[in-house]
């Protein structure tokens, strides 16, 4: 199993690092190392991320890695993070 950032999801993961790194720079590598952490658990367990509460009939998961959720979806073998939200934010609904 082999997780993939689509290009808007890889953008906002970016982002929140250049964020967090603005506000505190030893917080970036911890966030980081643990976003890596739980993205590496998706390779062995692709269905461990809970259904996306707003949208639970949608075929999306997401992992948390507080403060950010991970969405994403899984496509044979491949695990395709399509989002990264500050947890604060409510989700649009994914295109199906």
């Amino acid at each position: 199993m082999t997780v993939r950032f689509t290009p808007s999801a890889r953008a906002q993961f970016l982002a929140a690092l250049a964020y967090i790194r603005r506000d505190n720079p030893v917080a970036v590598s911890q966030f980081r190392r643990r976003a890596e952490q739980v993205l590496r658990r998706l390779q062995r367990f692709p269905n461990s991320g809970r259904l996306i509460p707003e949208f639970p009939e949608l075929p999306y998961r997401e992992v948390i890695v507080t403060p950010y959720r991970f969405f994403y979806r899984r496509e044979g073998d491949i695990v395709w993070v399509v989002g990264v939200w500050h947890g604060a934010q409510l989700p649009d609904q994914p295109p199906e």
